[in-house]
């Protein structure tokens, strides 16, 4: 496992749900089992785990331990899949939302930006949507919008037309190809940030993480026992912003509407304060330094 991903936060995520040992619980991005693992060592022989992963990379890593389920599926079917299993309630939730190591460090995967591969990114194999779709057949202005909305590229517009009039010519099938495309808004002092915002945002485009992320969070209230918590790693500020937003209002835009008296209702509340790596941890695994957790409960 350590070499497959190596957990960000991983006490402080776990502590987070406060773990009964008759509990159930829900690891809904299993990856390299990391916090699976953890969960179940603080869990008695009643406990149960079910995790979430739909990589068949990460499947291979399952833990043999009666207590654990693992479902092959995307996490924004939590409680279809939950319910499969004849369970409607939890007693907490955990979700780090990166990309694990391996996913990374396998070139043949796509989503790295220091490795040659083929324009893949897909965290389902079997998903018709691959970067290489996104890159070369996206329309002009729809291509700017997942630049700019997803990776925050100031410059969207025109990035998305020097692909365009890339592809015309010939089509785009690597990540050096695109980079290559791209060479003349990558100046070496800010290459590899830019290059993993380009990154960030067509992956998020391919496996629709935002809405996936927007689907699971308005299950969780349901899905949540009195008392049961809810712990979310995030990565970047589109994620975090739309997890901070949902445990404070219950809502992705726009304000909750107010009673007669004046009160809301929200369904979570927050526990404690933002939770963010140690200096040490950053140093022992830099893909924790834009690390944020977040906890929450049933109000």
């Amino acid at each position: 496992m350590s070499d497959y991903h190596k957990s960000v936060l991983l006490k402080e995520s776990v502590d987070a749900l406060a773990i009964k040992g008759d509990g159930v619980y829900v690891d809904v991005t299993f990856g390299g089992g990391g916090h699976s693992k953890e969960i179940l060592a603080r869990l008695g022989d009643k406990g149960r785990l079910f995790a979430f992963d739909q990589d068949a990379d990460a499947q291979q890593n399952k833990i043999d331990d009666e207590r654990f389920v693992l479902i092959g599926e995307n996490f924004r079917y939590i409680k279809r899949f939950l319910r499969f299993y004849g369970v409607k309630k939890v007693d907490g939730i955990l979700a780090d939302l990166g990309v694990s190591s391996h996913q990374f460090d396998e070139a043949a995967r796509g989503f790295s930006t220091r490795f040659d591969g083929e324009l893949d990114m897909r965290m389902n194999q079997e998903s018709g949507l691959s970067a290489k779709t996104v890159v070369n057949e996206y329309e002009e202005k729809q291509l700017a919008d997942v630049l700019y909305w997803y990776g925050e590229l100031r410059n969207a517009r025109v990035m998305a037309k020097q692909i365009v009039e890339a592809r015309q010519n010939q089509e785009i099938n690597t990540s050096f190809e695109l980079k290559q495309v791209l060479s003349r808004f990558l100046p070496k002092s800010k290459e590899h940030k830019i290059l993993a915002q380009i990154y960030q945002a067509i992956r998020i485009e391919v496996n629709q993480e935002l809405e996936v992320l927007k689907e699971f969070l308005m299950q969780t209230p349901e899905l949540l026992n009195e008392e049961g918590r809810l712990s979310v790693i995030s990565y970047h500020s589109l994620e975090d912003r739309l997890v901070k937003r949902f445990i404070r209002t219950g809502m992705f835009e726009g304000e909750p509407e107010k009673d007669f008296y004046g009160n809301t209702s929200e369904p979570l509340k927050k526990v404690g304060k933002l939770i963010v790596p140690t200096k040490e941890e950053v140093v022992e695994n830099n893909r924790a330094r834009s690390a944020k957790l977040r906890i929450a409960t049933l109000k």
